[in-house]
C-alpha cells in the first residue's frame, strides 16, 4: 500500500504542470543554469524481511526507524524559454539509526545510512503575476546506492552498499534575487522513493535479509543561477528633433522611454528623456502632455497591462518632480497592445517595452 500511495504521489506531481499550463503563462528560464540545495530528510521506517541464516529461513520481519538527517543536492540544467527545463542531479543523503523493531520489542541501534546517486528531472515553472515569486513543480528518476555503515543493533552488524532504481517528485517556489540578475533563491519539498527488494549481510555470520520499503521526505533552501538571463534592452534612442514651422508653434512632439523586462523602474537614461520632455513643455506651446504606457508580449496580457499602467505612472511622477503641473497630465495604460516593433506572442522585445510622452 505504501509503494502504491508513494507511486500515486510522483505520478501527481508529474502530472501537475501539464495540468496547468494552459492556466498559467510559464517563466522562461532560458539556457544553462546551476543549482544548490540541502536541508532536513526525514526517513521513513525502513522494512527488513527474509531473513535468512544458511540457507534457512527465519520468520518474522524487523522494522529499522531512523533519526531525522540532512540532504544535499546539486544539479546542472537547461531552460529551453518556455517554462519547461531539464537537469541533471546528484544528491547525498544521511540518517543516523535510533532503533530495531522486531516482534513487539524495541532494541537501541547505531551507526547509519547514507543514501546517494544522481537522477534526472523534468520540470515546470509557472508565472502568477507576480515578479518575485515562480512556482515549480517536477519529477524525477535515477539510481540511488544505500548504504549501511556500522549499522549496529544487539548482535547484527552491517556494512554494506545496494543500488536501486528511484524516483522522486518535487515541488517548490522560487524568488528572484533582483541585485544579481539570474540568482534565484529556492524553497522546495521532495519526496523520493526506492524501488528494488536489496539483499544485505549481516558481517561475521551467514544470516541475510532484504531491505524494501524506502523513503525519503526532503524540505530543502537553496539558490540557482541562469548563466544567460535575458539580455539588458539597447540604449534608448534619441529623441528626434521637432520641425519648426516659424511663426507657427512647433508641432507636437514624442518622447519615447524605455524600461527593462518586467520593470517599471527608471533607469538613468528614462530619467534624462524625462527631464528633457518637461524642460521642453515650459517653452513650447503645451496645453497637455499625454502618458501612455506599453508593454512587450511576454507573460499573460492582464500582468501586462497592470505593469503599462504602472510604467506611466513612474514616468508622470517623474514628470511632476520635474516641475511639470499634475493638472496637464493624461495617463493611460495599453498593455501589449500597438506594439512599436510587431512581433508575435511571448517575444520579449525591447522597443516594446516603452513609454511615450506625447505634447499636445
Amino acid at each position: 500500500m505504501m509503494q502504491f500511495r508513494a507511486a500515486l504521489f510522483a505520478a501527481t506531481v508529474l502530472a501537475v504542470p501539464l495540468a496547468l499550463a494552459g492556466r498559467a503563462a510559464a517563466q522562461p528560464v532560458a539556457g544553462p543554469y546551476v543549482g544548490l540545495s540541502g536541508g532536513l530528510d526525514l526517513k521513513s521506517a525502513v522494512t527488513q524481511k527474509n531473513f535468512n541464516d544458511g540457507g534457512v529461513n527465519v520468520p518474522g520481519d524487523a522494522k529499522a526507524i531512523f533519526k531525522n538527517g540532512y540532504d544535499l543536492n546539486a544539479a546542472i540544467g537547461y531552460g529551453f524559454n518556455n517554462g519547461w527545463r531539464v537537469e541533471l542531479e546528484g544528491d547525498y543523503i544521511r540518517n543516523d539509526a535510533d532503533k530495531l523493531k522486531s516482534g513487539g520489542v524495541s532494541a537501541a541501534a547505531s551507526g547509519r545510512e547514507s543514501q546517494y546517486g544522481g537522477f534526472i528531472n523534468g520540470i515546470y515553472d509557472f508565472d502568477v503575476g507576480l515578479p518575485w515569486l515562480y512556482p515549480y513543480a517536477g519529477a524525477g528518476v535515477g539510481w540511488q546506492v544505500a548504504r549501511y555503515d556500522n549499522f549496529r543493533s544487539g548482535g547484527t552488524i552491517v556494512n554494506q552498499s545496494r543500488g536501486s532504481f528511484a524516483y522522486q517528485g518535487i515541488a517548490g517556489l522560487s524568488f528572484p534575487i533582483a541585485p544579481v540578475v539570474g540568482l534565484s533563491a529556492t524553497l522546495e519539498y521532495r519526496f523520493i522513493g526506492l524501488t528494488a527488494a536489496r539483499r544485505y549481510d549481516v558481517a561475521g555470520t551467514s544470516t541475510s535479509f532484504r531491505q524494501q520499503g524506502e523513503y525519503n521526505n526532503e524540505i530543502n533552501v537553496g539558490l540557482r543561477y541562469e548563466f544567460s538571463p535575458p539580455a539588458p534592452p539597447a540604449p534608448a534612442p534619441a529623441p528626434a528633433p521637432a520641425p519648426v514651422a516659424a511663426p507657427a508653434p512647433a508641432p507636437a512632439k514624442t518622447y519615447l522611454v524605455f524600461f527593462d523586462w518586467d520593470k517599471y523602474s527608471l533607469t538613468p537614461s528614462a530619467t534624462q528623456i524625462i527631464a528633457k520632455a518637461a524642460s521642453d513643455s515650459r517653452t513650447q506651446n503645451v496645453t497637455t502632455l499625454e502618458v501612455n504606457g506599453y508593454t512587450d508580449t511576454s507573460g499573460s496580457a492582464t500582468y501586462n497591462m497592470g505593469l503599462s499602467i504602472k510604467r506611466a505612472k513612474a514616468v508622470a511622477a517623474q514628470l511632476v518632480a520635474d516641475g511639470v503641473p499634475a493638472s496637464e497630465i493624461e495617463m493611460h495604460g495599453y498593455g501589449e497592445t500597438h506594439l512599436l516593433v510587431p512581433t508575435g506572442p511571448n517575444v520579449r522585445e525591447p522597443q516594446n517595452r516603452r513609454v511615450e510622452i506625447i505634447f499636445h
